[in-house]
């Protein structure tokens, strides 16, 4: 059982999402923090900072590596971070003389951040499909109904009757413009971390930043030239995305609720919740649960702001917050996607009512 209701066995259903709940897994971070280290080795071995032979024996080491979760878990209870104690097992893996050339000259940070980016490149390629499926059902309901009359509606008053294709672009149009802020965030997000101690690279023999071009190029990442351990605005700016996108989607769905009422009747669900109580309903789920996840993420979005004020040349406490809101937000985006997906495709427009 979960304490959040985001991935709570009853509730993940409503409000959670599987396939980008797997993404911060337990297993997907290791995988991603082995890629990370295994692009590492192989990149000093290339110019000269670790022997090759170092190569073979930590590539034997990670493959096929099963962490004893248990044990990394209470190293991260000590440390503040998953490394010392994933690297303790690792590095049992290997002959004396080559444990220290594991990790060499990096930090926790550089794997962290990079095993983060690994995920987010595949979170946001899942939310690209996703906004474009959106997209595509709104457009396939304007084609069918978009010529149908309903009541336009100022300050929740009726104001004058309006095709409905008004209402339909109104859910779309954003999301196209939210699909290309996704698209230009994803490089500030997609990228390489790599500093050392404090962001110097001062193991490295002057040939860091060879070696962070080198692991870029295999892990797909952009290098940069200065580490971004404590600049955190590429990591906000994907957050605002995130709560953009299901602002725009919780736009919908609460038009869709509001044409969905009774006395209203402009818009009819195929589908819809039930009532213990009162079998007649068809209560609007799907609708009220985008304008729920809008709201979630607008108010996790502040945490993140908050999450950019990191001191000095590292941060604890705002990166520790960082881990605790973005996986949520991310899992927040990818359910009201597939939400409005079976949403747009399960309405139609009945037309205006006079009485109205």
């Amino acid at each position: 059982m979960s304490a959040a209701a985001i991935d709570h066995p009853f509730f993940t259903k409503l409000v959670g999402d599987e396939e980008a709940a797997a993404l911060f897994s337990v297993e997907a971070e290791v995988d991603a923090l082995l890629r990370f280290e295994l692009a590492l080795a192989r990149a000093e071995s290339r110019h000269g900072i670790i022997p090759a032979e170092a190569v073979p024996a930590i590539e034997a080491a990670l493959n096929g590596f099963t962490p004893d979760v248990e044990a990394i878990a209470t190293g991260l209870g000590n440390d503040g971070v998953v490394i010392p104690a994933l690297l303790k097992q690792l590095r049992a893996k290997l002959s004396d003389d080559l444990r220290p050339h594991l990790h060499f000259g990096a930090t926790s940070q550089d794997a962290i951040d990079t095993a983060l980016a690994l995920r987010l490149a595949k979170a946001i390629v899942l939310l690209d499909e996703r906004l474009e499926q959106v997209i595509n059902a709104l457009d396939a309901l304007e084609d069918r109904d978009g010529a149908v009359e309903v009541m336009g509606h100022t300050r929740m008053q009726a104001a004058i009757p309006v095709a409905a294709r008004r209402k339909i672009r109104s859910w779309s149009d954003p999301l196209l413009r939210d699909r290309a802020r996704l698209k230009a965030v994803g490089t500030d997000v997609e990228v390489l971390h790599l500093g050392g101690a404090a962001g110097t690279l001062e193991k490295f023999d002057g040939k860091g930043n060879l070696v962070a071009a080198d692991m870029a190029a295999e892990l797909k990442l952009r290098p940069v030239d200065q580490p971004r351990h404590t600049e955190r605005d590429g990591i906000a700016a994907f957050a605002s995305v995130l709560s953009l996108i299901t602002g725009s989607l919780g736009k919908f769905g609460q038009d869709v609720a509001l044409m969905a009422q009774n006395e209203v009747g402009e818009i009819n669900l195929a589908t819809g919740g039930g009532s213990s109580a009162m079998p007649h309903k068809k209560n609007p789920v799907p609708a009220e649960v985008l304008v729920t996840l809008a709201r979630f993420n607008a108010t996790l979005l502040s945490g993140m702001h908050h999450s950019v004020v990191h001191e000095n040349e590292r941060s604890g406490a705002a990166w520790t917050l960082e881990w605790m809101l973005l996986p949520q937000m991310v899992v927040a985006t990818a359910a009201a996607l597939r939400l409005a997906s079976n949403l747009a495709q399960n309405i139609s427009f009945n037309g205006v009512n006079r009485s109205v």
